[in-house]
C-alpha cells in the first residue's frame, strides 16, 4: 500500500467499512457505519480518501466519512462543500 492510503486510519479494517452487502440487518449497518466514520473523523487522509472515491465512482462502502447514501448524493451534485466539510443543499 502506498501514498495516502499507507495513512489512512482505515487500514487493515475492510470489514468495518465494507459491509457483507444484502444479509446485512438495517440497524447493523447503522452501527457498523457510525463505528466507520468515527474513525474516519480523525483520519489525517479523509480528504484524500473522499476525493479518490469521487474521482473513481465508488458505491460501496464508506469513503472520506461518508456512507453510500451520502457518498452517492456528493456524487449526484446533490451536496456542497463547506469549511466543516460535505453538507446536504438546503432544499
Amino acid at each position: 500500500m502506498t501514498g495516502w492510503r499507507s495513512l489512512a486510519a482505515c487500514a487493515g479494517q475492510p470489514g468495518l467499512f465494507f459491509g457483507p452487502g444484502d444479509t446485512e440487518q438495517w440497524r447493523a449497518h447503522r452501527r457498523r457505519e457510525a463505528r466507520a466514520k468515527a474513525v474516519c473523523a480523525g483520519c489525517p487522509v479523509r480528504q484524500q480518501c473522499l476525493g479518490f472515491a469521487v474521482a473513481s465512482g465508488e458505491r460501496s462502502g464508506i469513503w472520506g466519512g461518508l456512507g453510500e447514501d451520502e457518498l452517492r448524493a456528493l456524487q449526484r451534485g446533490a451536496w456542497h462543500s463547506s469549511a466543516g466539510g460535505p453538507r446536504r443543499r438546503a432544499a
